[in-house]
C-alpha cells in the first residue's frame, strides 16, 4: 500500500477522534454542566492516553504521539471542567 495513503489514514483518523472527544468536552463547558459524566471517565482516559503517549514515543509513531498528546490535554480539560462543575454544585 502507498505509504502516503497509510499516513493520511492515520492523520485523518486521529483528527476525527480528537475532534469528536473535544466536542464533548466543549459541550460540557458550553452547557455549564457535567451532569451524568463520571470523573472516572477522565481518570481512565488520562491513564490510557498517557500510557499510549509514552508507548507511541518509544516506537516513534508520530501520528499516535500527536493524537495521544492531544487526548491527554483533552482528558485534563474534561476532568477540570467536571471538577469545577461539581464544586460549584456542592457550594451552591
Amino acid at each position: 500500500m502507498n505509504p502516503l495513503l497509510v499516513e493520511a489514514i492515520g492523520w485523518v483518523s486521529s483528527a476525527i477522534l480528537v475532534v469528536t472527544i473535544g466536542k464533548q468536552v466543549f459541550k460540557q463547558w458550553n452547557d455549564d454542566t457535567s451532569k451524568g459524566v463520571s470523573t472516572w471517565l477522565f481518570i481512565g482516559q488520562l491513564a490510557a492516553s498517557s500510557g499510549f503517549l509514552i508507548y507511541s514515543m518509544l516506537v516513534r509513531n508520530w501520528v499516535f504521539v500527536a493524537t495521544n498528546a492531544l487526548m491527554v490535554v483533552n482528558g485534563l480539560l474534561g476532568y477540570a471542567i467536571t471538577a469545577r462543575h461539581r464544586r460549584r454544585r456542592t457550594a451552591g
